[in-house]
């Protein structure tokens, strides 16, 4: 049996730096993954240190996605068998929540069929917004799952929710949700024309 197939998608968090953890549990864990990364995350943490890490190249715009005559984030949404999104921050958990495709991330979330994982990060007021809420409320009813954000001391000083889940806890549940997969979610591939 193939290895199951991971997007991992990383945004503009300070807690970017730990997706390079993640990724390595999600390695050793079998998964093959790919990182798509916004432009914003790429201040926190390189492209190079995830690729080094997923041992595949990783895209951060739209040349990169490219990589045969399918459209890079069509052929990334139809391979994942996972779309997994750690740091997610409040901007692009806005962007999933109305559809908006301004970035691969966003265009792949689109695109595929596979289960949405989402694990925030940002400032607790930030989080507790309504407009936020109901942002996670909208994602949750169309099926997405959501981990954490945990409580504790933020980056910007406060206290309170808004930090990264666990990145083991994040990982465990990212393979725990492949493994459960339908043995037809693990080779979908997109209907051909009959001739």
């Amino acid at each position: 049996m193939s290895a199951p197939v991971i997007v991992l998608g990383i945004t503009g968090s300070i807690a970017a730096y730990k997706a390079a953890d993640l990724a390595s549990l999600l390695v050793k864990g079998g998964a093959e993954v790919h990182v798509v990364m916004t432009q914003h995350a790429c201040g926190f943490i390189t492209p190079l240190t995830m690729q080094t890490i997923s041992r595949n190249p990783v895209v951060t715009g739209a040349a990169d996605a490219q990589t045969n005559w399918k459209p890079g984030h069509i052929d990334l949404a139809d391979r994942a068998m996972l779309l997994l999104i750690a740091p997610a921050t409040a901007n692009v958990i806005a962007e999933l929540a109305h559809g908006l495709a301004g970035h691969p991330l966003t265009e792949i979330a689109l695109a595929t069929q596979a289960p949405l994982l989402i694990a925030p990060a940002m400032n607790g007021k930030m989080w507790q917004h309504p407009a936020t809420q109901a942002n996670v409320a909208l994602l949750k009813s169309r099926g997405a799952e959501f981990i954490g954000p945990d409580a504790g001391i933020l980056a910007c000083g406060y206290e309170g929710l808004g930090r990264l889940a666990a990145v083991a806890e994040i990982a465990n549940l990212a393979l725990a949700k492949c493994a459960k997969a339908k043995p037809d979610q693990r080779t979908k591939k997109p209907v051909e024309k009959k001739k």
